[in-house]
């Protein structure tokens, strides 16, 4: 499936509203001139806050499809440094591949992880965007709760050119996401994989 996507490309048109919030970012991006790093997927922004506190000197963008989980926030605001997004990913990460972006850090945390095996191709490492991920480079982490999840996004990378990787078991000093603190508190194994991809 990753050779086949690498091989064929993504041709799927960009909504429209995915392109809006694309490019009101983009005029941030060239405003600021700072280093990026993306929450992708940041859901109520909680993570996107804790990041942009970590990395002071970056422009933290956080992006979610859903407007809903992003009214959630846990805060009424975010840091100086950051801004959240309502946004496709898929489509947002082909804009920002074609823009030419590199990113400083990447942040994948939680993810759907769509368990079904009918459902690969809904997993980042399944789906043709997969590529665009790898483009953007920077540091990149993918943390979940699933190992099976974490091993094939290991495999993917592997498949891709990265063969020095590997799924790792951890625990958060402190949470990131409601979803790490709900799974670490139940008892959960943590895993996650990290990379340079610049």
């Amino acid at each position: 499936v990753v050779k086949k996507y690498a091989a064929t490309g993504f041709r799927k048109p960009i909504a429209a509203h995915t392109q809006r919030a694309f490019d009101k970012i983009q005029a941030i991006v060239t405003e600021q001139n700072k280093p990026i790093i993306l929450d992708s997927g940041c859901g109520t922004a909680m993570s996107t806050r804790v990041i942009a506190k970590k990395y002071p000197d970056a422009l933290v963008i956080g992006v979610d499809r859903s407007i809903t989980r992003l009214q959630k926030q846990v805060e009424a605001c975010l840091p100086n440094n950051a801004i959240s997004i309502q946004a496709d990913l898929v489509d947002f990460w082909r804009l920002a591949t074609r823009a030419k972006w590199q990113v400083q850090r990447h942040f994948i945390l939680y993810p759907n992880p769509y368990p079904k095996a009918s459902q690969l191709n809904r997993r980042w490492h399944g789906h043709p965007v997969f590529q665009n991920i790898i483009k953007l480079g920077g540091q990149l982490e993918i943390r979940t709760n699933w190992k099976i999840y974490a091993d094939e996004f290991v495999s993917a990378l592997q498949i891709s050119g990265y063969p020095d990787i590997q799924t790792e078991v951890f625990t958060p000093n402190n949470y990131w996401t409601l979803f790490e603190k709900k799974y670490h508190e139940a008892g959960q194994k943590l895993y996650r994989c990290c990379i340079n991809l610049t």
